[in-house]
C-alpha cells in the first residue's frame, strides 16, 4: 500500500507490530488449506448478491444529522470506492447527512496538503500509513476521535489494530480496511493442466514455476507500475527470512539497508525477478503493468493467460471479480510461502481520520468502526476488516470467509506493512525512494549492492541520519 512520514513512526506501531507472527501465519495458512482447494461455498464473488442479506443487528446510535454536509477523501478508485460509496449512503439514510466523496491521488498526505492549504480539506481522510496519521497529527490538520468513536472502537477492535491508530496515546485512526498481504492467488486450470502443487515453501515456489513455465504458461503476473507490489513482494520474503525482529529494526531504520539480511532478501527475489521468462512480459513489460491488469490477465485467457500466480493481498478479489473467474474455483489462493522458518503475514489497512472537527465527523468516524459498516462492504467483496464484531458469514466466498476470520484470530499477531511505517518520502512515493529502487532492482535484480546503496541513501535522507 502506500506511507508515511518524515519522522519515525510512534512507538505504539511498534509495540503493536513486535508481536511474532507465527500463530498468524499457522492460523491463515489451516484456513487456506481448509477452502482454498476446494469449491466456493459462500456462493461466488461479485456483488452484493453473495454472502445473503444477513448482517448483524444494528449496534451503533448514531445522532439526525439533516442537513449536515461531510467530505470523505480516499486514494480509491473503481470498485472499491464504488463498494465504499455504499457504506456512505448506509451513512446518509440513518442520519440524513449528505456525504461526498472525493477521490485523492497519491501520496495522500501531499494531496491533503494542498487541500488544507487551499481552504477547502475534506471533513475526513482515509489514510494508507500509520506514519501518515503522525504526519497529519504534528501538523495539527487531524482531530483526536471523540468519546462515541473511541467507544464504538474499542468494543471492536483488538489492542493492536487501536494503537496503531494513536499518536502520543491519544486516538486518532479508526482502521476500517485491513489487508492480509501475504497471498498468491493463481489460476487453478493452469495448476491442474500443469499438474503444479500448491507450494508451501520458497523452493516449492520455484519448482511450481519452473512446472508452470515447462507447461507453457509464464508463472507470474507482477504489476510493476505500482511500486508498492514490489515493496510487499521484498516485506514478505524480509520477514520470514531475516525474521520479526530484524523486521521491525529495519521498518525503524534501526539498522541499515546495507544490511546483510537485505542482501540476502534482495538476492533470493532474485531469483524470480532475475528470471525473465518468469515474468509476464519480462522486466520491461512488468514495469508497464499495474496491479489492476496483473490480476486481470492472470485469470483472463481461458487456460493460457499471461500468467499462472499473482502476488498480493486479499483485495485481489476486486480485481479477479471483474473477470468471469470465480474465487474458489477458477481463482484460487495460497499463503506466501515459507523462505525462512515461518511463512510471513504482512498486513496493511485504511484509517479515517477526522480532520475537521464536528458532530458529523465524529459521527462518521463512529459509524465506521461498527460491525454494521464493515458488513456492508465485507458483503460486496475484495473487502477485509480487523472489526471483530462481525458475523463472518456476510463475506461472499468461503475463501474470504476464511481470510477474514484469521485476522480476527491471530489478534495482536501481525507485522504492518513495513513501508507504509517508513517516512513517505522513501516508502510511499511514486518515482521515489523505496518503490522507484525496487522498480530499478526488478530491470537489473543483478545489482544488489548497488540497490542496497540507493535504498540506504534514500532512507537515511528520509529518517533523518
Amino acid at each position: 500500500m502506500r506511507t508515511s512520514s518524515t519522522i519515525r513512526t510512534r512507538g505504539t506501531v511498534k509495540r503493536a507490530t513486535r508481536i511474532s507472527a507465527t500463530l498468524a501465519a499457522g492460523a491463515l495458512a489451516l484456513s487456506l488449506t481448509a477452502c482454498g482447494g476446494g469449491d466456493d461455498d459462500g456462493g461466488g464473488d461479485k456483488g452484493g448478491e453473495a454472502g445473503g442479506d444477513k448482517q448483524p443487528a444494528s449496534s451503533v446510535t448514531l445522532p439526525k444529522l439533516d442537513g449536515e454536509s461531510l467530505e470523505v477523501a480516499a486514494v480509491w478508485t473503481g470498485t472499491e470506492q464504488e463498494n465504499f460509496k455504499k457504506v456512505l449512503a448506509e451513512f446518509e439514510k440513518r442520519t440524513g447527512a449528505k456525504v461526498t466523496f472525493v477521490p485523492a491521488q497519491d501520496p495522500i498526505i501531499n494531496f491533503l496538503g494542498s487541500k488544507i492549504a487551499g481552504g477547502a480539506p475534506p471533513d475526513v481522510a482515509m489514510l494508507p500509513q500509520p506514519g501518515a496519521i503522525k504526519q497529519a497529527v504534528e501538523k495539527g490538520w487531524a482531530k483526536p476521535l471523540g468519546a462515541e468513536a473511541a467507544k464504538e472502537l474499542g468494543e471492536n477492535y483488538s489492542q493492536g489494530w487501536q494503537d496503531i491508530g494513536k499518536v502520543d496515546g491519544k486516538q486518532y485512526g479508526v482502521y476500517y480496511k485491513a489487508a492480509n498481504k501475504s497471498l498468491i492467488w493463481y489460476n487453478a486450470q493452469v495448476f491442474e493442466n500443469a499438474g503444479a502443487a500448491e507450494p508451501g515453501t520458497w523452493d516449492e515456489l520455484l519448482t511450481t514455476a519452473q512446472t508452470i513455465y515447462d507447461s507453457g504458461v509464464t508463472p507470474f503476473s507482477v504489476g510493476g507500475a505500482d511500486g508498492w507490489t514490489l515493496t510487499d513482494w521484498f516485506e514478505n520474503v524480509y520477514l520470514s527470512q531475516a525474521g520479526p525482529e530484524k523486521y521491525d529494526q529495519l521498518a525503524q531504520h534501526e539498522i541499515k539497508w546495507t544490511d546483510p539480511s537485505v542482501k540476502e532478501a534482495l538476492t533470493t527475489l532474485a531469483q524470480i525477478w532475475g528470471k525473465k521468462d518468469f515474468v509476464a512480459g519480462g522486466a520491461s513489460g512488468a514495469l508497464q503493468t499495474e496491479f489492476p491488469a496483473s490480476v486481470t490477465q492472470t485469470f483472463t485467457g481461458g487456460d493460457q493467460p499471461k500468467a499462472g500466480m499473482v502476488f498480493e493481498g486479499d483485495f485481489a478479489q476486486v480485481n479477479i471479480g471483474e473477470t468471469d473467474a470465480k474465487v474458489g474455483t477458477d481463482a484460487k489462493v495460497f499463503p506466501f510461502p515459507a523462505v525462512g522458518g515461518t511463512a510471513p503475514v504482512v498486513s496493511g489497512g485504511d484509517a479515517a481520520v477526522i480532520l475537521e472537527d464536528s458532530e458529523a465527523a465524529q459521527a462518521l468516524a463512529t459509524w465506521l468502526a461498527s460491525p454494521d459498516a464493515a458488513a456492508i462492504q465485507a458483503k460486496l467483496g475484495g473487502f477485509l476488516s480487523p472489526n471483530k464484531s462481525i458475523d463472518s458469514s456476510v463475506y461472499p466466498n468461503e475463501v474470504q470467509k476464511k481470510i477474514a476470520e484469521a485476522l480476527v484470530a491471530a489478534g495482536d499477531d501481525f507485522r504492518f506493512d513495513m513501508s507504509d511505517q517508513a517516512p513517505q518520502a522513501f516508502g510511499g512515493t511514486p518515482g521515489k525512494g523505496e518503490w522507484k529502487t525496487l522498480q530499478d532492482f526488478l530491470k537489473n535484480p543483478k545489482d544488489v549492492a548497488g540497490a542496497q546503496a540507493k535504498l540506504e541513501a534514500d532512507a537515511a535522507a528520509a529518517y533523518g541520519g
